[in-house]
């Protein structure tokens, strides 16, 4: 007996999955806000490397 409920407990993600995201994605935000909010959690993720190597060297110093 498979279960999709199931199957979204054990973390297994199907290509019907994705596209149910990304449908609703679209519907909340639009097409124009979606790369704006892509740009904006890059930058985050760059910031917070950067803030994390900076930490690591201030480590290493003492």
């Amino acid at each position: 007996m498979y279960s999709p409920f199931l199957s979204i407990l054990l973390g297994v993600i199907g290509p019907w999955q994705i596209v149910l995201v990304v449908v609703v994605l679209l519907l909340l935000f639009g097409g124009k806000k979606i790369p704006e909010l892509m740009r904006g959690l890059g930058q985050g993720m760059k910031e917070f490397k950067d803030a994390s190597k900076g930490e690591e060297k201030k480590d290493d110093a003492k």
